[in-house]
């Protein structure tokens, strides 16, 4: 078995090299025995479109009997139906086959524990009851309940448009996101421009992850041919949502974080908002501006879900777009639901998208830059990186390495997932902008070196 399936937040590999029938066996086993170990018996399971995905809830549902886990198949449905089902249905647990915004080649699993999305030294624990080979024994049973229509309704009965009538374009990336973002918007009466909603797990159009600029290309000139006022992408399975205004400008994550938080606060004042590392410095201000209280965390959705249960926080967001509500929702991320939210604002006032957001501070910033690093290495050299500029600089710790300079902030953190460093920079200036990037990104390069 390779031992890299096992990732800080799921298990995920490709299929037929890493995932092969017989580890996927294993796995089932090691998942059950695990569950049963924590006291959860009843397990709902979810699949996406990918051609591996009902072999592989089989060789599952196989493997959790065996343990004696319960299966409750809830059907080909985007993540954050299997999250929905894990909150509102009688089950202990959920796992949802999915590869994501991955390759197609790829299939993995994320992994719920109660309500609670499971990582790190828990995904490590799998690791360790798999390759003991020491597994539970039982029989369960598997039955298949109906979910998705429940889903639907919940989310419209939590949306209430106003007047205006709307037209989005909707761009699916032939992910599983279409498969409830068009009802729930038809519903609703937006008019809808329809681009890759079917499934299909070649991802024959583009690429299903809207943090990827050339992947929204396809919205943005929808979005600009049908005079549409805004246009909503989706990742690989849904939980993930990309936004483009009414002249095809990308709306990034944090600054939708500030469309959406500016509405929460004015029926909540004083709500503790959370957002992570990479976010504008704006995206802090604003909260802050209109009465929030913002709170800086680490990346990564499960390590977020679990701040905000901590906090009871009524907002949180990622750059890549995971946005997660507990305000009139669940608190897990729902990138149709977050849609619907968007929608729900525009329809209340007369305002486009890009007025809206057009007395933010203009900013320059980078993308995420990726650098190589190797894995042993790359810890200690965001330790480096903080030790050193903390002499002359403010430097936040909390994931990676975010120092602050007069006119902006740098940010050097190290990958959870893979073998690299994530920087990002953001100032007052190009000019600044230039500056702050050379100073960070040059010792990083002598450290690497």
């Amino acid at each position: 078995m390779n031992q890299n399936i096992f990732r800080e937040y799921d298990i995920r590999g490709i299929v037929g090299r890493d995932l092969t029938d017989e580890t996927v066996a294993v796995l089932g086993r090691a998942i059950g025995t695990f569950f049963r170990q924590n006291g959860a018996q009843r397990i709902a399971i979810g699949y996406d479109a990918r051609e591996s995905s009902p072999r592989f809830r089989d060789l599952l549902v196989k493997g959790f009997n065996a343990t004696g886990c319960d299966a409750v198949l809830i059907g080909k449905v985007p993540t954050p139906v299997l999250y929905y089902a894990v909150f509102t249905k009688q089950v202990d647990g959920g796992v949802m086959i999915t590869g994501s915004h991955n390759p197609s080649d790829y299939n993995g699993f994320k992994i719920c524990l109660g309500k609670s999305t499971l990582f790190g030294s828990q995904i490590q624990e799998i690791k360790k009851i798999a390759l003991s080979g020491n597994f539970t024994k039982g029989e369960g049973s598997a039955e298949e309940i109906e979910v998705l229509a429940d889903y639907e309704n919940d989310i419209l009965s939590k949306i209430n448009l106003g007047k205006r009538q709307l037209k989005a374009v909707v761009d699916g990336g032939n992910g599983m996101g279409g498969v409830t973002a068009v009802p729930i918007y038809e519903a609703l009466g937006i008019k809808l421009v329809k681009l890759f909603t079917e499934p299909d797990s070649n991802f024959p159009n583009h690429h299903p992850d809207p943090t990827v600029t050339e992947n929204l290309q396809d919205a943005i000139q929808a979005v600009t041919e049908n005079n549409a006022d805004l246009g909503i992408a989706f990742d690989g399975d849904g939980d993930r949502i990309g936004v483009v205004d009414e002249n095809g400008r990308i709306i990034w994550g944090d600054e939708l974080m500030v469309l959406l938080s500016r509405e929460i606060l004015k029926e909540n004042r004083g709500a503790t908002i959370i957002a992570e590392v990479k976010c504008s410095q704006n995206l802090f201000d604003d909260i802050e501006k209109h009465g929030g209280k913002p709170l800086m965390w680490k990346a990564g959705h499960s390590l977020i879900k679990a701040k905000m249960k901590e906090t009871g926080a009524a907002l949180a967001g990622e750059m890549s777009g995971h946005i997660f509500f507990a305000d009139r929702f669940y608190g897990f991320d729902d990138a149709t639901y977050a849609g619907a939210r968007v929608l729900e604002i525009l329809s209340k006032t007369d305002k486009t998208l890009s007025e809206l957001l057009s007395d933010l501070p203009k900013t320059f910033s980078t993308p995420e830059l990726r650098v190589d690093c190797a894995d042993e290495k790359k810890f200690a050299v965001v330790r480096r990186i903080a030790d050193e500029f903390s002499s002359s600089n403010e430097v936040i710790t909390i994931d990676g390495a975010r120092i602050l300079f007069e006119n902006g902030w740098g940010l050097v953190r190290a990958s959870n997932t893979q073998a690299i460093l994530v920087l990002r920079f953001e100032a007052d200036s190009e000019e600044n902008l230039r500056e702050i990037q050379e100073t960070v990104q040059a010792r990083v390069k002598q450290l690497i070196d």
